[in-house]
């Protein structure tokens, strides 16, 4: 088996079971989901998202450099901009876009 073979049977089988995974809890929970399900859909997103900005600036140096600067303002242009327009993928991608200019022109 050659590398190109055996690399698309890598995404094949790593495609299927990403599939799998995504429809398995609506083919388990067709009728009735557990209200513990229900609760785990409405706090994990918010607990993913408070973990995420913590391992963000868990490196950032508030007394050298830019003082992080950059990811305040990134951060604070991506919570501005979700709570007007409340488009998740419009506020990540501005806020990235941002950072980025901030990072690499600016500072």
């Amino acid at each position: 088996m050659n590398n190109f073979t055996h690399s698309v049977l890598i995404v094949a089988v790593v495609a299927l079971v990403t599939i799998g995974i995504r429809f398995l809890p609506f083919v388990l929970f067709r009728k009735d989901t557990p209200k513990i399900i229900l609760y785990m859909g409405k706090v994990l997103p918010y607990a993913i998202m408070s973990m995420l900005v913590v391992y963000t600036l868990k490196n950032v140096s508030f007394i050298d450099g830019s003082h992080g600067i950059p990811e305040v303002i990134a951060i604070t242009l991506v919570v501005l901009l979700h709570k007007w327009k409340h488009n998740t993928l419009l506020s990540i991608l501005v806020g990235t876009l941002a950072y980025m200019l901030l990072v690499q022109i600016i500072f």
